[in-house]
């Protein structure tokens, strides 16, 4: 049995997660991502997989992200027929970030042809390619060993990173295992699970966003988090925090009710204004399987809504969300996107940047080429929508609100697995920097051989 690996996407970049298994002649997709960055690089190399969506026979989704699902409506369009493995949690989620994806691609579309009659690009994909390929999927809980095509088991083992995320486990053949982190995310967060530790695996493809940094203590989320508040209150400005809709916004609003339920911040009006972000946190309301200990014992228990209190306010329509750049008086504003590429967030970002009272407070990461990233350099001139603004607004950092492993986290993870075992690790999912540092920590502490995967390169794992 021949059984090679190589990856289309999140290889020495952090978007764009695609990774292809070819088992003899069959071929099984781990992720199916979007690349997100300057228009039209990545509007060219989305439309390109450099493999045939045709031979594809099923595709395993570690969770429900943009940049690790939302181009499976584009591989269906070109053919792809076969089933889609994923928790219940994650299908849900993906469901909603890929249709609210298609929604951005049309009205994106539309201004577009606006300004450019003759571009040359249609949506990636539309809503009806999402409901396709919503059809296709299969869902299976945690630890609940399954058939994804001939000699190919799998396992979901939870990966704590978002609601339902999960790190596959696949069984090939005579016991041979190959193992994927997906996102890995980190103990202690609100809301989820921790992270699993791994049975013995011979290859694991592991993630390294943050091999090259230390997050903040979880611990001092809810001190920093009122810090920025209160100084800024005192300023009469504005809090301004793209969030991914998706368990940052929720950690976020949890945080917020503890922090207003304790009286540790000023009581001003906070809106979460993402349409998506709402729908998500309906979502979580469903999956409490995926809640930890923590939220059942100061939440559920006592029959109260972590993702509700009286001056929280979720905005659904835009009328109420263009009211909120009239607003004089101190608030916080929640929206999406996290890493302002699109959304609502990019108008309240247009109101709000020039004005040196308000707060832009970044809490998730911030890939190359966004407009999030140029905020996080503190570039004095960014554009939006096309028009410079002078980035005037304080800019804020919290490393604590990471859902992602940073390296003591993933060096933790590594130790526990079985390492006289464990062949080599393939590292993806990070810039140059943070994979070189990742790969120098792991063959630190014992891990026999470290592999930095190229982009479209095949790598032989048995033969």
């Amino acid at each position: 049995m021949t059984i090679k690996l190589s990856s289309f996407g999140a290889a020495r970049e952090v978007t764009g997660s695609t990774h292809l298994l070819s088992i003899d002649n069959k071929k099984l997709l781990m992720d199916c991502g979007l690349f997100q960055g300057k228009r039209f690089p990545t509007e060219e190399r989305n439309r390109i997989f450099n493999f045939d969506p045709k031979d594809i026979s099923s595709v395993v989704l570690s969770h429900g992200h943009c940049d690790h699902c939302c181009r499976l409506p584009y591989l269906g369009m070109l053919g792809f027929e076969g089933n889609v493995f994923a928790t219940p949690a994650t299908r849900d989620i993906a469901g909603l970030v890929m249709a609210d994806t298609a929604h951005i691609l049309e009205k994106d579309f539309e201004w577009l042809k606006k300004k450019k009659a003759d571009y040359p690009y249609g949506p990636l994909f539309r809503i009806r390619d999402v409901l396709k390929i919503l059809d296709q999927f299969i869902t299976l809980s945690y630890r609940r060993t399954f058939n994804v095509m001939d000699s190919v088991k799998c396992t979901f083992y939870n990966a704590g990173h978002i609601i339902g995320s999960a790190m596959p486990v696949l069984e090939i053949g005579d016991g041979k295992r190959i193992a994927f982190t997906g996102d890995l995310g980190r103990k202690g967060t609100p809301i989820i699970h921790d992270p699993e530790y791994l049975p013995a695996v011979d290859y694991l493809m592991c993630e390294a966003t943050y091999g090259n940094r230390l997050h903040d203590p979880i611990e001092d989320a809810c001190r920093q988090l009122a810090s920025v508040i209160k100084e800024t209150v005192e300023r009469g400005g504005k809090i301004i925090i793209p969030a991914f809709a998706v368990e940052r916004t929720q950690d976020l609003i949890y945080y917020l009710h503890v922090l207003n339920n304790a009286r540790k911040i000023p009581k001003i009006d906070i809106f979460v204004d993402s349409p998506m972000a709402f729908n998500a946190t309906s979502i979580f309301r469903v999956h409490q399987e995926c809640y930890d200990e923590n939220i059942h014992e100061q939440f559920l228990i006592q029959n109260k809504n972590p993702f509700g209190f009286e001056n929280l306010h979720y905005t659904t329509n835009v009328e109420e969300s263009k009211r909120l750049n009239e607003n004089k008086n101190p608030c916080i504003i929640i929206s999406s996107s996290g890493m302002c590429e699109a959304g609502r967030i990019l108008h309240h970002l247009k109101n709000n940047i020039e004005d040196p009272r308000n707060t832009i407070l970044i809490v998730g990461y911030m890939a190359e080429d966004t407009l999030g990233r140029r905020i996080v350099e503190r570039q004095p001139e960014v554009k939006i929508f096309g028009q410079p603004y002078h980035l005037n607004a304080k800019v804020k950092i919290l490393n604590t609100f990471s859902a992602h492993a940073d390296y003591n986290d993933l060096i933790d993870f590594v130790k526990h697995l079985d390492l006289q075992r464990l062949k080599k690790i393939f590292l993806v999912h990070a810039e140059d920097d943070a994979l070189e540092q990742m790969k120098k920590r792991m063959l630190d502490v014992g891990v026999r051989e470290v592999q930095i995967v190229d982009p479209q390169t095949e790598y032989e794992l048995f033969a």
